[in-house]
């Protein structure tokens, strides 16, 4: 919370003007097309970033599917997470987030400019539509995040299990999995220091359909795990 409340004092002069462009195009956002909307929330996180004593490695960007739908798959740490891929992702990208968070004002807003989907991890009928609207989207050429882990690991840069079922959507699809590994996204935001931090998100190489199309989504989910985990070790290790 520290670091949120300085990244607004440090960008004071922009944020009326960046609010009143978000709160705009939260309540009509018919009226806006999808890169436009999706630069005001690219500007946020830019800005956020910027300024608030964060410094971004990255690698892999340059891989990423040039045409058509994918889903990126990171590992989940923590808030801090969705901001840094945002960031970094310069076409338009949404994600799967859960229903909590869709009555937080402002990420409310956020949420309608992004077109996020929310899933209630209690419902398993209105799961399994999310993972068909998702499935439908990308098909369309619409590029999504879902983590796979479902919650923040709250351990750092260990790893939860990766839920099989959050692959459903990309077997559907048969759309190319990009595994992202987070390295150190949970110290902007879950530590409560406004210390300047270094935050790690490598993209790495698509696994197009072809390659897990006879897996089970429960191997996939094996897959992508060892792979995120293989990078964050080598990260550490650097």
């Amino acid at each position: 919370m520290k670091r949120i409340i300085w990244m607004l004092i440090v960008n004071i002069v922009h944020v009326p003007r960046v609010l009143y462009q978000l709160l705009v195009r939260a309540a009509h956002p018919e009226r806006y097309s999808v890169e436009d909307r999706y630069a005001v929330i690219h500007e946020i996180a830019e800005r956020g970033i910027k300024g608030g004593r964060v410094d971004i490695i990255s690698s892999g960007v340059e891989n990423l599917p040039q045409e058509g739908g994918y889903i990126l798959y990171p590992n989940h740490q923590g808030l801090f997470d969705v901001m840094v891929l945002i960031y970094l992702h310069q076409k338009p990208v949404t994600a799967v987030l859960k229903k909590e968070l869709v009555n937080i004002p402002l990420l409310k807003q956020i949420i309608i400019c992004l077109e996020a989907l929310a899933l209630d991890r209690s419902d398993a009928r209105q799961g399994m539509k999310v993972v068909q609207q998702v499935a439908e989207d990308v098909k369309q050429g619409k590029k999504y995040i879902i983590f796979a882990e479902g919650t923040r690991s709250r351990n750092g840069n260990q790893l939860l299990d990766f839920k099989g079922g959050s692959f459903k959507s990309a077997t559907k699809a048969k759309c190319p999995i990009v595994p992202v590994a987070l390295v150190d996204s949970y110290k902007p935001f879950d530590t409560g220091s406004l210390e300047r931090v270094t935050v790690q998100a490598h993209f790495l190489d698509p696994i197009p359909y072809e390659e897990y199309k006879d897996m089970k989504t429960t191997e996939i989910a094996a897959m992508v795990k060892a792979r995120i985990g293989a990078k964050i070790e080598e990260c550490e290790n650097a």
